[in-house]
């Protein structure tokens, strides 16, 4: 009999305590030195969202396709997920600190550099009212869906049969566009208008791609350590490993070709409001980051995944998942940072608070939600069949 609260106390505990104290140093930082504090907050936001967002993404794609051989697990996409609920809570130190992360709040200053009145037109959509309803509109839908996934799932622990099956279905179906179309927009809005004189029509399939990739590490990570502690009625089989590798490798190559899409659409346009956001990324102490990106986040996972045998093998590809984490952090770092420092990255320690002190808090609410309820759907028709799941 698995007793999730007891294998899962621990992780809730810890991921609290590590959370609140990351988030007190965090909002430290912030009243120190509001403007990098708020850019520390920013980057570790939109990373710890990017890995919820995709968890969720994967979530409704799996029901859509009505693949089966993922049902085991799907109470950890579902748990992940739900993490959504705390980050529409935390973006309110984003909220609160709009001024010191994003130029077009201050029309003034930015008329004087806008000959052009570029920005001027933008402010119709770029003005903090619509911002915060856009903002509270994406963070809402998304929460509801995730939590309303989770609660057909729980419930169905209890019924069984198919038709809660058939309406999480229909649900994700028709819920994964809408979710493209938020994701895209919320990109737009927290990262690519903090330069707001810059736009690329490629830039919200780049934030998702990544947060595909992300996510898919995690939730590898996440099965492995879930199998590890004991949470499923029996050991997974190499196939759901083999499955989960091929994705990661999928989207790995997926998020490669969208970068080098939208890299060579502004180079060969060469257009003087588009050169400078990828010029200050390939010049000085940002190009290193850059060479990391597409070596660690592409090159290294294309080559290791390749291997059949590798995939296989749950240690070696949690080894490569966690890589993929940290090199995944290094994207939003790179995506978010070069707007403050132009010349190199400049690490300082409300990077790291933030970074734990969201995801603390998100985990050990993730790890709460998953220990309130059989950590595997026990009232779904096909949860036999992913158990004896097997594909050469």
């Amino acid at each position: 009999m698995i007793e999730p609260r007891e294998k899962l106390r621990p992780l809730v505990l810890w991921g609290g305590l590590a959370g609140a104290l990351g988030l007190a140093l965090a909002i430290a930082g912030i009243l120190l030195d509001p403007t990098r504090g708020l850019y520390s907050y920013l980057t570790g936001y939109v990373f710890w969202l990017g890995l919820a967002l995709g968890a969720l993404a994967w979530l409704q794609a799996l029901h859509a396709s009505k693949a089966r051989w993922s049902v085991v697990f799907r109470r950890l996409l579902e748990a992940s997920a739900s993490a959504l609920v705390p980050l529409a809570l935390l973006f309110l130190p984003i909220a609160l600190g709009l001024g010191h992360l994003f130029p077009w709040m201050h029309r003034d200053l930015a008329a004087e550099a806008d000959p052009n009145r570029r920005l001027a037109f933008r402010h119709a959509y770029l003005n903090a009212p619509f911002f915060l309803a856009r903002a509270a509109f994406y963070l809402v839908l998304w929460a509801a869906a995730a939590e309303l996934l989770l609660r057909w799932s729980t419930r169905q622990d209890s019924i069984g049969g198919p038709d809660l099956t058939r309406r999480q279905r229909a649900l994700s179906g028709g819920f994964l566009p809408v979710l493209g179309l938020t994701g895209t927009w919320a990109a737009f809005d927290w990262v690519m208008s903090l330069r707001p004189d810059w736009h690329s029509t490629t830039f919200g399939f780049y934030f998702l791609s990544g947060a595909l990739v992300g996510s898919m590490a995690a939730i590898i990570l996440a099965v492995w350590s879930a199998e590890q502690a004991g949470l499923f009625p029996e050991p997974l089989r190499a196939t759901h490993y083999h499955n989960l590798g091929k994705l990661l490798f999928a989207f790995v190559c997926f998020w490669a070709y969208i970068a080098f899409t939208q890299f060579l659409l502004i180079w060969i346009a060469n257009l003087p409001e588009e050169l400078p956001w990828i010029l200050l990324r390939t010049q000085g102490g940002w190009a290193f980051v850059g060479v990391l990106l597409m070596l660690g986040h592409f090159a290294l996972p294309f080559l290791v995944l390749l291997s059949r045998d590798f995939k296989r093998k749950p240690a070696a590809l949690g080894a490569m998942a966690a890589w993929i984490l940290v090199v995944h952090y290094a994207d939003s770092y790179w995506l978010v940072m070069p707007r403050l420092y132009p010349g190199a990255p400049q690490p300082r320690w409300t990077d790291l608070a933030a970074l734990v002190g969201i995801g603390g808090l998100c985990l050990a609410f993730a790890a709460i939600r998953l220990g309130g309820h059989a950590t595997v759907p026990v009232g779904d028709p096909y949860l036999d069949e992913s158990l004896r799941y097997e594909r050469s």
